[in-house]
């Protein structure tokens, strides 16, 4: 394993972040406090709890896991997506390191960039609304799961994408409409029961649902079943980018 690759390609990318910090970390920031200033406060003031949770407290692991999908699959789409749009990427696929060592730099590090952007906005609702976590450890092995399996997600679309505007396709018109019908402000068991068997359907409920079992113990699927899907995510998209460095697709072309 040559660690020298992999934290050269790492600390590169990290270096990136800290210049773009306004964007990376201080604009999903101010958004998700508005969120929770709208949501939390305002709207929540004249909500009943949901499951034994205020509602202020029972949005912040859908608001946490909102940014951190988001965020996750931008960081490393853009950060794969700038090397082949520079062509610095053949410099990097001609160096000695292999295609595992060159994914574990850029989604490693879109992953901690993600996993410290999650972890600054828990600081920020804590601000705005009390709320405890019953299993941390299971929380911060959800919030590390959850980064990885999109920065690896990101990582595909970065390749897959030929143009900037390509980059925002997912993330925007797919990624961000099932996450705001995953159960962000709401439980599904909310919905009429043709809506939540359709809602089922959607991966981002698991991801969801197991996240908030971890900070609350109630949840609309089991956590086991969160995990497994969070894993099979996971797995499927180790699949795919093996398969893209075994081919060549759009990285050799």
């Amino acid at each position: 394993m040559n660690w020298h690759g992999v934290r050269a390609i790492y600390r590169f990318e990290m270096a990136r972040a800290w210049r773009t910090l306004m964007q990376s970390v201080a604009s999903p920031v101010i958004s998700t406090a508005l969120y929770f200033v709208v949501f939390g406060s305002a709207i929540g003031g004249h909500m009943g709890q949901i499951d034994g949770v205020s509602y202020g407290a029972f949005i912040v692991p859908g608001m946490v896991m909102l940014s951190l999908l988001t965020q996750s699959t931008s960081n490393a789409s853009f950060g794969i997506y700038m090397p082949r749009f520079s062509g610095t990427i053949y410099e990097i696929l001609s160096a000695p390191v292999s295609y595992v060592e060159i994914v574990m730099g850029y989604v490693g590090a879109a992953a901690s960039k993600s996993i410290l952007l999650g972890l600054i906005i828990m600081i920020t609702a804590r601000v705005f609304v009390p709320f405890h976590i019953e299993h941390p450890v299971l929380m911060l092995g959800f919030l590390v799961l959850t980064s990885l399996s999109f920065s690896l997600f990101g990582f595909i679309i970065g390749v897959w994408a030929d143009g900037f505007e390509k980059l925002q396709v997912i993330p925007l018109m797919i990624l961000t409409p099932l996450t705001f019908l995953g159960g962000t402000f709401y439980s599904i068991k909310m919905l009429p029961p043709f809506w939540q068997e359709v809602t089922l359907f959607n991966p981002v409920v698991y991801l969801i649902n197991g996240f908030r079992w971890s900070f609350y113990g109630v949840a609309d699927v089991a956590v086991g079943v969160s995990l497994g899907m969070t894993v099979l995510f996971l797995v499927v998209c180790l699949g795919i980018i093996r398969w893209i460095f075994h081919t060549g697709y759009r990285m050799k072309q």
